[in-house]
């Protein structure tokens, strides 16, 4: 009896194991469905314009193209650039102009620039939408914002550097004055001129008659200017020029289009418009304009306060 008890109870655990037994199918084409990183190629290709943002710098060195551009963008080995306000959004189809060409390979960018010569940069994925562009040769890191055409805001950038686009002519000639305000000293000012360089708040004004070249301007005034945002209305500004021994006249400033400006002097009541004379194109700094009449060394400032990079490059320089 007990010897069929026993045959009984190891036929039951045989039962058992067998019930609970799992087979467990080992694939040799198991496929990874993690993507695979992408190319420098591709990641400077994701995006049709990547946006300078300037205030979030590194370093204490500077690159002259970066520091100029509102936007690069990567075409077929060909580097464009907005380096202009005028314009933005429509010149060379939202893309700005070829300002040299380029090479990818090995998250390493080479830079050969019209004007600078060679850059080269280690390019790093900071997150789905920014890269960063590191240049070993000043230690300096510039951070770009992956945008494209189609939903860009062109109009934030114009009106968030509005000091810029004041230095984009040689002068602002005025062109009308209305019939309806008070007298006042800045009736008698034709022209005026914005200075990038130095501290880049540099104005001038001339009293010469309406109608005279840019180049043969005598400028009989010079101070500061500031430009001030209006709050609730992102396309109105302020513009405050002050005078150097005189007080200061403050406007409200709006911009009509590419070339008009109208400024509403608020003391007086008086509007006028003034008309921008001799575009200024830039590839470069001072290549193509006179620097004693203009903005000879035109390029964006930094708002934040530089601070030393922590990155250094991978690669034997």
């Amino acid at each position: 009896m007990k010897q069929l008890k026993h045959i009984l109870s190891l036929l039951l655990l045989a039962v058992v194991v067998s019930s609970c037994h799992t087979d467990v199918i080992v694939h040799d084409d198991y496929v990874n469905t993690t993507p695979p990183p992408l190319s420098v190629n591709q990641l400077l290709n994701a995006y049709e314009l990547w946006y300078v943002d300037i205030n979030e710098t590194v370093g204490y060195g500077e690159t002259p193209f970066l520091q100029m551009a509102f936007t690069i963008s990567f075409r077929n080995g060909v580097l464009y650039a907005n380096n202009n306000l005028v314009g933005i959004g429509s010149q060379g189809n939202g893309f700005g102009i070829p300002i040299g060409d380029y090479n990818a390979y090995n998250m390493v960018l080479d830079v050969d620039h019209d004007i600078d010569g060679l850059d080269t940069f280690d390019v790093y994925q900071i997150d789905h939408n920014t890269i960063e562009l590191y240049n070993p040769y000043n230690d300096t890191s510039y951070f770009l914002n992956g945008s494209q055409r189609s939903t860009f805001d062109y109009d934030y950038v114009f009106y968030d550097n509005i000091h810029y686009f004041l230095q984009e002519y040689e002068a602002w000639e005025k062109t009308y004055t209305s019939n309806y305000g008070a007298l006042n000293a800045f009736d008698d000012e034709n022209f005026l001129q914005f200075l990038a360089g130095g501290n880049d708040s540099t104005f001038r004004s001339s009293q010469d008659i309406v109608g005279t070249a840019p180049y043969a301007l005598y400028w009989d005034y010079i101070g500061n200017y500031g430009v001030g945002d209006v709050v609730g209305n992102m396309y109105l500004k302020t513009l405050t020029l002050d005078y150097d021994y005189f007080d200061n006249e403050f406007f409200e400033l709006d911009v009509r289009n590419d070339q008009t400006i109208e400024l509403f002097h608020a003391d007086s009541g008086t509007l006028y418009r003034f008309k921008g004379r001799g575009y200024i194109e830039y590839l470069k700094e001072g290549t193509t304009i006179d620097k004693s009449k203009s903005s000879g060394e035109k390029k964006r400032k930094q708002r934040t306060d530089k601070k030393e990079n922590s990155r250094t490059s991978s690669r034997v320089l």
